[in-house]
């Protein structure tokens, strides 16, 4: 399977037979009596259902030769745990050990024996605790299987099964104070039940897990544990496709029932699109865009002709987060810009927390690059200067509490989040703010404006810290999605309910205020994060890159498998557990509808470059614990990470050339572009190193470029926030007098700061001082960003790419 876009194909299912043979030298847990042993087997790409042997009492080495089939498609990466447990009546059984087992290691017509230990670096496996179990893998008669994939994930062949009720029928079980219960188990809905205005039911289904549906009627008042009996069982593949079924159910008083079923066709056009590929509507906007930055290239250096197609270079603002700061500051750095006729230049911006307001703000204009920036600089000044303390009032309270009831009823999940969202959208605006993400299309349909994306990483709720699992998502008026997987859906589906790549109930586009929620959620870090900040960055990145190459080494085995031993766990381990918990947990998170729902991942999947290229945590090498399995993503502020919106714009197919960086950190400069060279270095993708001396450091200068001998590396112009000549100059090469001293003495770092990122409301003098500071910084490099564009053009030109 290629990675490059998705592939539509057809391949064969085998049967898998896994014999638990027995177990050696099994130390009870108990202390009373010899091991009450058993094993559970569990293969989630297969069923499910998870199996479980016979318990063999009173015994250390116990035998059970017991064979357990699954139906497996080796196309897919198929992962069996297989756990060995001592089987105690009075209390929670102990686990003795766990084994994950690719079942790659298994080729078609091969008996793969494996002896699997406790303590498998010890040389004579047969004196500790172990258990072996043979594995056989072979042609199945049954029919082959529809694959769609990228070449990393793979949408599986789907029965979509239609059942319906007569409406009329439906009522007269409701008022008998009966309803209706389906199931099919191995779907992804689960378990239906009719109710008033409902007795129409869709079940999307895995079809090689071969789905069955049962169906009983049950009181409406009842538990569900008595009333247990089907009056229906139905596998699915004995339904014809397509075609309507109709089937009389006797009920208690002696009447049928009539069920209307079909089995619909497996749609292969997939509602998540799985490529690597930009979307064909960024694609037609770079070809409109690329005319209006030649056009203004050509005007900027006075050329003699226009540049041809492949001479344009791509140029992207990267912005950073830090609350109102960024957002005042990205203003001033935009308005330089479009001062200097560069901003026609810009191709991308892309944002992050706080600097996202701007673009949300600015996008409501289809033209607005091509306009004054004044007036929207005066409306953001006068929500910035005003009190914020309404925001909690009851009138806005009883406001939120009826948002968040509509968005219940339209079917939308709701969290923390997506309050924060609300009570943002009320002091970043005077009115209820109804936009969408998609409405900022009209801003880009003519290529006259930068792209905007928006960035957030999603991360586990628990469990886990942010250094150990976090992705990359975009978003962006026309799609959101994971660079990592290749995965993207249409923006206006987002928070929509997906399963395998399709869509399976549609919710109405979310408002932007909600994905604000995201971007900026500054409350959904956990204390591990807190411990992370209060710290040394520089000890973390060491940390991460060994912990990098230890996995690398762990998970690079001969033979391309790896089997993953878990020891039982103790009373101090319990103890762990719970500390870990509070460590990790994010009390104040957001939840949204994961799209990636139920597709697989191909055998080879960590092997393929655009996987590779984005492969940084500890989870990556196991694919049951990846995205997704997950009901929901829990998203949050990049800010927990690398405070920077740069790894969008380091997709290769985005080929961007110049990054004009602007950091709006105020405790560290350089610090965010320093971690994401140091992230690029790490993940072997292009980007130049960022080299700096001690007077950088103690006096920045307004403006760096950062270039690397190679031809792949964007040249990075890089703006701090902060630079030492502002306080002396107003302009460029324009000192103060000494009544305007005061507009350029400004406290950017410090507790006592007026631009903590705390702060959300700023005096009219805090407000004019850091937009001037910002604008102040590009106008005094001129130069240098003319000199580092002409260069990216002559290396075009040169390269002819």
């Amino acid at each position: 399977m290629e990675c490059a876009s998705q592939k539509n194909q057809e391949f064969p299912v085998f049967l898998l037979s896994v014999r638990i043979i027995k177990a050696i030298n099994i130390t009870s847990r108990d202390s009373l009596s010899a091991s009450d042993c058993y094993v559970t087997l569990s293969l989630p790409t297969a069923t499910q259902e998870k199996f479980r042997t016979q318990t063999i009492k009173n015994s250390d080495s116990p035998v059970w030769n017991e064979t357990f089939y699954y139906r497996i498609q080796p196309e897919i990466k198929n992962i069996i745990r297989l756990e060995l447990c001592d089987d105690d009546p009075f209390s929670k059984d102990d686990s003795i050990f766990i084994v994950y087992f690719d079942v790659t290691r298994v080729q078609p017509g091969d008996t793969v024996l494996e002896l699997f230990c406790f303590r498998p670096e010890r040389e004579d496996c047969y004196k500790h605790e172990c258990l072996e179990v043979e594995f056989r893998l072979a042609a199945s008669s049954g029919s082959a299987e529809q694959l769609i994939s990228n070449g990393v994930l793979v949408a599986r062949e789907l029965s979509i099964l239609e059942v319906k009720i007569d409406e009329v029928e439906n009522k007269k079980l409701l008022r008998a104070k009966k309803t209706m219960v389906l199931t099919v188990q191995e779907s992804y809905e689960g378990t239906q039940k009719t109710t008033k205005g409902l007795n129409c039911f869709r079940f999307h289904c895995v079809k090689n897990w071969e789905p069955i549906l049962k169906v009983k009627l049950q009181g409406v008042e009842s538990t569900g544990g008595h009333d247990s009996n089907y009056i229906l069982i139905v596998p699915l593949k004995c339904l014809p496709v397509g075609q309507e079924i109709k089937l009389a159910l006797p009920t208690e008083n002696g009447e049928a029932l009539e069920l209307n079923l079909q089995v619909i066709g497996w749609p292969q056009d997939l509602d998540v699109r799985l490529g690597y590929k930009l979307c064909a509507e960024e694609q037609d906007f770079l070809c409109k865009r690329k005319k209006v930055v030649a056009d203004a290239l050509s005007k900027l250096f006075y050329l003699r002709r226009n540049l041809l197609e492949h001479e344009v270079p791509v140029i992207a603002v990267m912005a950073t987060g830090g609350g109102v700061r960024a957002m005042v500051a990205l203003y001033g750095h935009l308005l330089a810009l479009q001062k200097l006729k560069i901003l026609d230049c810009i191709t991308y911006i892309t944002t992050a927390s706080g600097s996202t307001w701007t673009l949300t703000d600015l996008y409501q204009d289809p033209d607005w690059s091509h306009r004054s920036l004044g007036p929207a600089i005066k409306t953001a000044k006068t929500r910035i200067l005003r009190s914020k303390w309404d925001v909690i009032s009851i009138d806005k309270l009883k406001y939120y509490r009826k948002q968040l009831d509509e968005r219940v009823e339209k079917g939308h999940p709701i969290s923390f989040a997506t309050l924060w969202g609300l009570v943002q959208a009320s002091f970043l605006n005077d009115k209820p703010n109804c936009r969408k993400l998609t409405e900022q299309r009209k801003a880009l349909n003519e290529g006259q404006n930068p792209l905007p994306i928006y960035t957030a990483i999603n991360v586990k709720d628990k469990y886990v810290s942010t250094f150990e699992f976090r992705e990359w998502i975009e978003f962006n008026p026309y799609e959101v999605g994971f660079q990592k997987y290749g995965a993207y859906i249409r923006t206006e589906d987002f928070d929509s309910q997906f399963y395998m790549g399709k869509l399976v109930k549609r919710f109405p586009e979310s408002r932007i205020c909600y994905l604000e929620g995201i971007w900026t959620n500054i409350f959904s870090r956990n204390l591990l994060d807190g411990l992370y900040w209060s710290s040394s960055p520089e000890e973390f990145w060491d940390r991460w890159v060994k912990d990098m190459a230890e996995k690398d080494e762990e998970h690079n085995l001969k033979d391309g498998y790896t089997t993953v031993y878990k020891p039982p766990c103790s009373s101090s381990g319990n103890l762990c557990e719970i500390f870990n918990d509070i460590l990790t947990d994010r009390p104040l998170k957001g939840a949204n509808c994961n799209f990636l729902e139920g597709l697989e991942f191909t055998y080879d999947y960590l092997y393929k470059n655009k996987f590779s290229e984005w492969k940084d945590t500890v989870f990556d090498s196991f694919p049951g614990k990846l995205t997704p399995v997950e009901k929901s993503l829990c998203l949050i502020d990049v800010g927990y990470f690398v405070n920077n919106s740069g790894p969008p714009l380091l997709k290769p197919e985005r080929n961007v050339d110049v990054f004009i960086a602007v950091d709006y950190d105020c405790y560290n400069i350089f610090k965010q572009t320093e971690m994401m060279s140091k992230y690029c270095e790490v993940q072997g993708i292009p980007f130049p190193k960022i080299n700096l001396t001690e007077e950088d450091r103690k006096n920045p200068k307004e403006c760096y470029v950062f270039s690397d001998e190679d031809p792949k590396a964007p040249i990075v112009i890089y703006f701090p926030l902060i630079n030492h000549t502002f306080r002396d100059y107003k302009a460029p090469g324009v000192k103060r007098m000494p009544k305007e001293m005061c507009g350029g003495d400004i406290t950017i770092n410090g507790e006592d700061s007026p631009y903590a990122t705390k702060h959300v409301t700023y005096s009219a003098d805090n407000f004019d001082k850091l937009l001037n500071l910002a604008t102040y910084n590009v106008l005094c490099s001129k130069e240098l960003i003319l000199q580092s564009i002409e260069k990216a053009v002559q290396k075009k030109q040169t390269s002819g790419l």
